[in-house]
């Protein structure tokens, strides 16, 4: 990842969170209960999904790729952030800060590719349940993990392609506690009005086409549970509730930042601490207590 010769900025200095010493051991003691709870938690589920025989289940298999995923998207910028509550002069070198623009972008990319399996996974199971064994086989399963990955990762290139070899010749003070990739276009010592055009496209699109491929599919699955009367049917509703809360909550700051991302408010850095370090917690407690297989798998374990 090198940097055109015009770059004299060698690294960013991180303003993170508050000034205030008291107000950084509060966030320190709050921000690593839920990295610690969220790492583990991912890693519970995965563990229960692999361990158990009656987890064996399209279902679950995208349930514990989506574990992975929030665990990666843990460790891109948490623990940086913790140590710099310790640390006066907060800085990442001009290497990290793109590596943590690729890996966030790569992970939540991932994400939203794979929530759209999982919504595909419940409209089969619950408008063709006679189908569901033969569609979603194994291999089908594969294939949208693989997708989602390869769709993460190009999203987030195509990112990067343009902003590693953006002039930076002075201000490097990003307003954030990690590399936030609207606000670290806006250091560039040049005009970037089209970069911040291609970057709201690129983002707002693949935001938005998901957003509204989960909604309609989740509205098609509503309609049909609701013309259905059985225990069956309350059960697949309980699953697809704890769904809908992941979709909401995940593109809920998502598309907010990519409405108007460079016209940042003050409020807007705790979103980014809502959308980066929370919202890999919702994975492990929104599906383990609103799942009965998943607590009685953990019961055994």
């Amino acid at each position: 990842m090198a940097h055109t010769n015009e770059s004299v900025v060698s690294e960013f200095v991180l303003l993170g969170l508050s000034n205030s010493w008291e107000l950084q051991l509060f966030f320190f003691a709050i921000f690593s209960l839920v990295y610690v709870t969220s790492v583990l938690g991912n890693i519970m589920i995965i563990v229960i999904i692999s361990s158990d025989s009656h987890l064996n289940s399209p279902m679950y298999f995208l349930l514990s790729n989506l574990s992975f995923i929030d665990i990666c998207q843990s460790n891109f910028a948490t623990p940086k952030m913790l140590v710099d509550f310790f640390v006066e002069h907060k800085t990442i070198s001009f290497e990290g800060c793109m590596a943590q623009i690729f890996l966030l972008h790569s992970f939540v990319g991932s994400e939203m590719m794979l929530l759209v399996a999982m919504a595909y996974d419940r409209f089969i199971a619950i408008c063709k349940p006679l189908h569901y064994s033969t569609i979603m086989s194994r291999r089908l399963c594969i294939i949208f993990v693989f997708i989602s990955w390869a769709v993460g990762i190009l999203h987030s290139v195509s990112h990067l392609a343009f902003t590693v070899d953006l002039p930076f010749c002075g201000p490097n003070e990003v307003d954030s506690f990690f590399c936030d990739l609207p606000l670290v276009i806006e250091l560039a010592c040049m005009d970037t009005y089209e970069m911040e055009i291609m970057t709201l496209t690129n983002s707002g699109l693949i935001s938005l086409g998901c957003f509204l491929a989960l909604i309609i599919s989740y509205i098609i699955i509503l309609i049909t549970v609701h013309r259905q009367s059985s225990s069956g049917s309350s059960k697949a509703l309980s699953t697809l509730t704890a769904h809908i809360t992941v979709v909401i909550l995940f593109f809920g700051p998502c598309i907010y930042f990519y409405i108007w991302p460079f016209s940042r408010l003050s409020v807007d850095k705790f979103l980014s601490v809502f959308y980066t370090v929370c919202t890999p917690l919702l994975n492990p407690i929104i599906y383990s207590l609103r799942n009965e297989d998943v607590k009685s798998a953990m019961r055994k374990l």
